[in-house]
């Protein structure tokens, strides 16, 4: 146990350390100024060529999601996510121990060239997010944390890192295992993430840049938009792509039946959902108590109604 108790002490002074040091030095390899920088660019873009004209330059709930941007990719990790993270992480080796498994690497991709690795890294955690995000939609629980992004009513670059926390853990979750079969340095993971958050920005932001054949291939504005409808023909949604739309097109989830510039956002009663960043942590744990509740009430109002 000493040993776990370490790693979590230490994780939070180690993350603690990275993060000032990515403050304080500007580099290229550095990702707090990419993220800075990659949203100051789509915000200038969408000043300068907006989609919805109509729409203001700080849109309904900008600095809430600019908040959600810093926090779900720095201090969550700040607080907590890292050190947690980090004894996962040893706790399965340990168990892979056990049956004298050393580790999980399947392939031995750094033998490969650097633009194999790169792309079969993007391509592969490309399509374990897609199969994620369709369980979000699909499971009633996972649904409750993802109504997060979808309570966004004007819609913007920075509506991409608008989500629950429990998201975070499930997505880190559920890609463990399969990127650890691939051998992949820090720094190819960093080259990923970086063009991953770019066309994340992208997806969401105020514009409309014709992607032309491309769009089968890439997510784009004029697709990701009706993900966010109000109101769809499917139960369960439609376009769940993150990076890439082919998947959506490949497996029959595509839905655009026409320009959607104006349709309306969100989800039935989104409009009740709670506006605060704390408020929106806390109702996925609430939520299901004030569904039973209302049920509670209704069935007590049933049963006071006189019969014919």
């Amino acid at each position: 146990m000493e040993k776990y108790w370490n790693i979590f002490t230490s994780s939070f002074s180690d993350y603690g350390n990275y993060l000032w040091r990515e403050m304080l030095h500007p580099s290229w390899g550095n990702y707090f100024y990419w993220l800075l920088g990659l949203s100051l660019f789509f915000w200038l873009l969408e000043v300068i060529l907006p989609w919805r004209k109509g729409q203001p330059v700080i849109r309904q709930d900008f600095w809430l999601d600019g908040f959600y941007m810093f926090f779900n990719f720095f201090l969550f990790s700040l607080v907590g996510f890292n050190a947690i993270s980090n004894i996962g992480v040893e706790a399965f080796n340990d168990f892979l121990g056990l049956f004298g498994i050393q580790n999980l690497i399947a392939f031995e991709i750094q033998s490969w060239p650097v633009w194999a690795q790169l792309l079969t890294l993007f391509v592969l955690r490309d399509f374990i997010q897609w199969n994620v995000h369709r369980l979000l939609h699909r499971s009633d629980f996972l649904w409750r944390f993802h109504k997060v992004h979808h309570s966004v009513q004007q819609m913007g670059f920075a509506a991409h890192l608008r989500f629950h926390w429990g998201e975070t853990v499930v997505y880190r979750t559920l890609e463990y295992i399969p990127l650890a079969m691939i051998g992949f340095g820090i720094q190819d993971f960093f080259l990923v993430h970086i063009f991953a958050t770019a066309i994340g920005h992208f997806n969401h932001s105020n514009l409309h840049i014709p992607l032309g054949p491309l769009r089968y291939l890439f997510n784009n504005p004029q697709m990701h938009i009706w993900h966010h409808a109000k109101r769809m023909p499917h139960r369960y949604g439609a376009n769940y792509g993150i990076s890439l739309s082919v998947w959506d097109y490949l497996f029959g989830t595509a839905y655009m039946p026409q320009d959607g510039r104006d349709i309306e956002l969100g989800f039935e009663e989104v409009e009740q959902y709670p506006k605060s960043f704390f408020e929106q942590q806390v109702y996925p744990f609430r939520e299901r108590a004030v569904v039973d509740d209302q049920l509670v009430e209704s069935e007590k109002e049933r049963e006071t109604i006189p019969e014919a």
